[in-house]
């Protein structure tokens, strides 16, 4: 019996796969972006439902990176990330309301962010009747590092108090006070424990400033009005992609 194997080179017999990291993440979502806002796509004529878009355009951007030979670990129910192995979500939603939910983890995550980063694709969609098409243009992609997915308002609240606190040689009794009902009063929790808990910790580790702005519900409400506006301006929110929405060219 003949050995087939020796007539195929190792370049043939071997598909290059490359390891996805969080910048090569970025750089794709980049051109991902570019090629989405230029395409004119049939089955998404009509269509309102946002999380029927969000799902159609996660499983483009996958099939994208697929296509160009990148390895990464998928997500699943689970451990409930698109790139579990890089710490990363992914969130679409319309420029009209930018918004989405994730799981309730911990009232933590308000202060010291999600435990992962996000990658946010926001969309201005605009359907054209005379080819039965819609294209949907990426108004802004961002990448949100995880220790910026804190609440805003919370995390400026809480630097504030303890930056303001020793400068003015506040006690660490003080401060922690002063942290605590500033938590109570924006709502994250009403429990001493879970405060005085909170405050400790603040005490031994200062959270970054965040830039989401995260509402309680079943789940975290998460709003990015914000993280569009610093994108590019401040540490941890990184603006992958930019451009203006549907019509703005014309006013």
């Amino acid at each position: 019996m003949s050995d087939l194997s020796a007539d195929i080179s190792p370049a043939q017999a071997t598909t290059t796969v490359i390891q996805l990291t969080i910048e090569l993440l970025r750089s794709e979502a980049t051109l991902f972006s570019e090629m989405e806002s230029n395409h004119a796509e049939p089955s998404l004529y009509g269509v309102s439902d946002g999380k029927a878009i969000g799902t159609y355009l996660e499983h483009k951007f996958r099939a994208h990176l697929t296509s160009k030979k990148y390895s990464y670990q998928m997500g699943n129910a689970a451990n409930g990330l698109d790139f579990p192995g890089l710490d990363v979500d992914i969130k679409v939603t319309s420029v009209k309301q930018p918004q989405s939910s994730c799981p309730f983890r911990s009232i933590r995550q308000k202060v010291y962010g999600l435990g992962y980063s996000l990658l946010v694709f926001v969309y201005d969609k605009a359907d054209d009747a005379a080819t039965k098409t819609a294209v949907l243009k990426m108004v802004s992609t961002v990448f949100v590092e995880k220790d910026q997915t804190a609440d805003y308002a919370m995390t400026s609240g809480i630097r504030k108090i303890v930056a303001d606190g020793k400068t003015d040689g506040d006690s660490v009794d003080v401060i922690k006070q002063e942290l605590m009902a500033h938590m109570e009063a924006r709502a994250l929790t009403s429990e001493e424990h879970e405060l005085r808990t909170l405050a400790d910790a603040i005490m031994e580790r200062l959270p970054e400033q965040g830039y989401l702005t995260i509402s309680p519900a079943m789940q975290w409400r998460l709003q990015y009005k914000r993280v569009m506006e610093k994108a590019g301006t401040v540490n941890g929110v990184l603006s992958v992609y930019k451009t203006q929405p549907i019509g703005s060219e014309d006013l």
